[in-house]
């Protein structure tokens, strides 16, 4: 398995921090933010990795991470997405140095408390497909949300909607995914949404409907520092209970 972790975007939620850096390369309290998903996927004993990230910012990411040994990683590459063009066109770039390997997808301002080994494991086991992680949260009509129904084993997903107005559960689709390599032909299918973006939420549906989505709950907490309250409350919450240490 590979990681992928998507630093892209334009950060307009934290301008003006982000008019001379990438947000991902803002400090959440003693680290870049960068160094938390690649804390996550070491936890998985991924040690390859691709970092989509603006053209302006490259070799400030090379500057920053070198060759990934000092994260315990035996390679990095970079892609570069130009503009504002959604997760799924960012995630698209990594076909190259993906090839046909699954792969673990992170946004790159996803901060978890603890790790997500149980649903990597799983992911490995089920043989293909994809695997999203569900958190519940107080406001998920800012997020992905999944609609649930009660099948004969428990509880399965039937819909995945997108900042619903009216959400159909409190389980927002965190930015921590799992795929096979079926994924970049799904992204190829992709048509812009109303926002004119290609959307992470369409490529969890299109393996709904193939019925090879499955999910996990996650452990402790997590948080999209995306925004300036947000960036703070994360850094806080980081200083006392840490994230993505590896273990």
């Amino acid at each position: 398995m590979k990681g992928v972790i998507l630093a892209g975007g334009t950060g307009t939620r934290l301008a003006p921090l982000t008019r001379v850096t990438n947000k991902h390369l803002l400090p959440v309290f003693d680290r870049p933010m960068i160094y938390y998903p690649l804390g996550c996927v070491r936890n998985l004993g991924i040690d390859e990795v691709v970092i989509v990230t603006g053209g302006d910012h490259l070799n400030t990411y090379k500057r920053l991470l070198g060759d990934g040994s000092e994260h315990g990683l035996r390679a990095i590459h970079y892609a570069v997405q130009d503009g504002a063009g959604g997760i799924a066109q960012a995630l698209a770039l990594a076909e190259p140095f993906v090839g046909k390997d699954d792969i673990c997808v992170i946004l790159g301002d996803n901060i978890i408390e603890r790790n997500v080994r149980h649903a990597a494991d799983a992911f490995r086991e089920q043989g293909g497909g994809a695997k999203v992680i569900l958190h519940e949260v107080p406001d998920p009509h800012r997020f992905g949300v999944a609609r649930l129904e009660m099948n004969g084993s428990g509880h399965k997903i039937v819909d995945i909607i997108e900042k619903p107005k009216d959400p159909p559960s409190n389980y927002a689709v965190i930015g921590i995914y799992f795929y096979d390599s079926d994924v970049f032909d799904i992204c190829r299918t992709l048509k812009p949404s109303h926002r004119g973006e290609l959307e992470i939420t369409d490529v969890n549906r299109a393996y709904l409907e193939r019925g090879r989505l499955t999910y996990d709950f996650l452990d402790g907490w997590w948080a999209d520092a995306g925004t300036p309250d947000a960036l703070l409350r994360t850094g806080l919450r980081v200083s006392e209970s840490g994230a993505n240490k590896v273990d």
